[in-house]
């Protein structure tokens, strides 16, 4: 295979092998991080778990606030902005990866402030079901459930799409889940998660 071959193939979810050799590399939260900020800068078109190329229209209003939470001790999973439409509502939440160290400052941000911290202890597991989306009167998207990967389907395929070293480093990690309660609201979490973080 020629370079230029091998720098523009893509796997099945069209995503670039070449910016998945650069996750074969990350086995840190702070590496983890900053891959994940450039792909949500559209610098990267490769991302473990997420089986597109790039994000989606609805994370582009969000990307560069989260790209900053990336460089500043998460590894963010999922997220979304706060959104009240017709047949629509949405709370603003994130979910990272991260220290005990960061696990603990957004606990803090939950006792100060209106906003709640879902924190996961490494191997915990929990299986609480709170709504953050809404459609159609149906509760199509909720936050409480552990998603440290510790079961051996889970570290199979952190190493299959990262590496070994990292999957080991995540089931080591705390989980967190944020959300604002106000459905609808988008200018408060991301914020408030960042000032969390860089204040400790």
């Amino acid at each position: 295979m020629s370079k230029d071959q091998y720098t523009t193939e893509r796997d099945g979810f069209g995503r670039l092998l070449a910016d998945r050799e650069v996750w074969r590399q990350a086995a840190t939260i702070p590496a983890a991080g900053e891959l994940t900020a450039r792909w949500l800068e559209g610098r990267s078109q490769y991302q473990p778990g997420t089986f597109t190329p790039g994000i989606d229209e609805e994370t582009r209003g969000i990307a560069a606030r989260l790209a900053v939470l990336n460089r500043n001790g998460l590894f963010t999973k999922e997220s979304q902005p706060g959104v009240l439409a017709e047949g629509l509502a949405q709370r603003a939440y994130l979910t990272a990866f991260c220290t005990t160290e960061a696990a603990a400052s957004l606990l803090r941000l939950s006792a100060r402030t209106g906003l709640v911290t879902v924190a996961h202890a490494p191997g915990e597991a929990s299986r609480a079901s709170i709504p953050v989306t809404v459609q159609q009167d149906e509760v199509v998207t909720v936050l409480g459930s552990s998603e440290s990967p510790v079961t051996p389907e889970q570290l199979t395929a952190w190493s299959e799409e990262a590496n070994d070293a990292l999957a080991l480093v995540l089931a080591d990690s705390w989980y967190v889940e944020i959300f604002d309660p106000v459905w609808g609201r988008n200018d408060i979490l991301l914020p408030a998660v960042l000032e969390a973080l860089t204040e400790g």
